[in-house]
């Protein structure tokens, strides 16, 4: 087993399963580049559940139940609920079994690149379905269509609120202030178009200015979705541009005039700004710090962004840069495991998949990250300082152990150590497995060995 076969399993994979190791052999860039050619159906694994519009359908109705029954633990809650863990153990699901785990692998970057969090109630549902219907069907494409489609989707604008952002030159605002004893005022949002600048292209250091958010805030004006009560009820849940509510008038954002109408402006703001240098340099950066490393080699970023700027965006080309960077491929436990790759390698080492999604769910909860709820827009920290504290240290200790007596005793300690990380697997650990006093024993020294926490 070469060492490239051992990095492209477990640094741009999800953890090797049995005889993945074998079956990469000496074509470790080659099988990773075939992952991230062309498109790709969406896995019927996630093609199978509830779309958006039902899950925001349904947690319309949870709330109308609740404001005129007064339940605080109704019907649609539990579907919410019911609907959400059958998400993550279908997520989940996939990622065990995969054969491009790569490709998957990067699907669960871009959704944390983009993320929501599912600790807002109306985002429960909804976290999962941006994934399956705005990011994996994008994955082939070119980063625009990507940032468009997310941007659209009903759990990014509920999340950011957009939908409550109302332009305060808008016929809707103008409407309101004729009403009378009307003390309300309809104003705009900065949420969405805040996090887009921010977090989704330019970044942080991208050279825009406060101005640029509040008035591309108000390009963003009606950008919004489809109520669950109206003339098109089954329209509910969807992405819709309200005319009545957006500002009227050219915008100026990073120096250029927008004179485009309605839904055409914020369209025409988003294909500039994937296109903008400090975007490319942005994802590069993201992007070599999760498969390379916590302080990403400026050769890497460098190199990333010009094929991101070369090639438009495509986003095949840019995963088979990512592929070809040398730096990647330096040493074999560059990074340290979040507790998302510690549970999933380990699953796939094992080739066990929980039952029942309540068991899918509870070692993300146990380690600290529960599934699509990163808790922020900035989605969930990607270096090691963040998930190598004591306490969690002792979680992962007490999870290992946990598998190491249900699994001990039915597989072989040293025999799946060897076949997930081959040569990787250090001599001092393979004497403290041999050792052991029992499989059970073993198998907690291997899941909580240096070799297994890093990828």
């Amino acid at each position: 087993m070469t060492l490239s076969a051992i990095i492209a399993a477990n640094r741009f994979g999800l953890g090797a399963r049995p005889g993945e190791l074998t079956d990469i052999a000496d074509d470790a860039k080659g099988w990773l580049i075939r992952q991230v050619e062309g498109t790709r159906p969406v896995p019927q694994e996630v093609a199978a559940l509830r779309s958006s519009a039902t899950a925001f359908q349904t947690f319309a109705k949870a709330l109308r139940e609740r404001r005129q029954q007064g339940e605080k633990d109704g019907k649609g809650r539990q579907q919410i609920g019911a609907m959400y863990r059958d998400q993550v153990a279908a997520r989940y699901r996939l990622a065990i079994r995969t054969e491009e785990p790569f490709r998957e692998r990067l699907v669960h970057f871009w959704t944390n690149h983009f993320a929501v969090s599912a600790d807002k109630a109306q985002v429960v549902g909804l976290a999962a379905t941006l994934e399956n219907e705005a990011i994996r069907p994008n994955l082939g494409g070119r980063f625009v269509d990507l940032l468009l489609a997310v941007e659209a989707h009903p759990a990014m604008i509920l999340y950011l609120d957009n939908q409550a952002s109302i332009g305060p030159n808008s016929p809707l605002a103008q409407r309101a202030a004729r009403r009378a004893n009307s003390d309300r005022k309809l104003d705009i949002n900065e949420n969405l178009a805040r996090e887009i600048l921010e977090l989704h292209t330019l970044g942080v250091n991208g050279g825009y200015s406060q101005t640029d958010v509040t008035t591309f805030a108000r390009a963003l004006t009606g950008w919004s979705v489809a109520a669950a009560r109206g003339k098109e009820p089954e329209q509910a849940g969807q992405f819709q541009f309200r005319q009545m509510a957006h500002e009227p008038g050219s915008k100026t954002i990073l120096g250029k005039r927008y004179s485009e109408d309605g839904l055409a402006q914020p369209r025409a703001v988003l294909k500039d700004l994937a296109d903008h240098p400090a975007t490319a340099k942005h994802l590069a950066t993201k992007l070599a710090r999760h498969f390379i490393a916590d302080e990403p080699p400026e050769s890497a970023v460098s190199r990333l962004a010009k094929v991101f700027r070369d090639t438009g965006g495509d986003l095949p080309a840019l995963h088979r840069a990512l592929v070809e960077c040398p730096e990647a491929w330096a040493r074999p436990t560059a990074k340290f495991k979040t507790p998302h790759d510690f549970v999933v390698s380990t699953f796939r080492m094992l080739d066990f998949v929980p039952p029942a999604p309540e068991q899918m769910l509870a070692p993300f909860q146990l380690l600290g990250q529960r599934p699509y709820t990163p808790g922020s827009p900035a989605g969930w920290p990607d270096t090691a300082s963040q998930w190598d504290g004591p306490d969690a240290l002792l979680k992962r200790i007490e999870w290992a152990s946990a598998v190491g007596k249900r699994m001990g005793s039915k597989v072989q300690p040293l025999d799946v150590g060897a076949a997930s990380l081959g040569s990787a697997l250090a001599e001092r650990t393979r004497v403290a497995i041999s050792r052991a006093e029992s499989g059970a024993q073993g198998m907690a020294l291997l899941l909580a060995s240096p070799e297994f926490q890093r990828r």
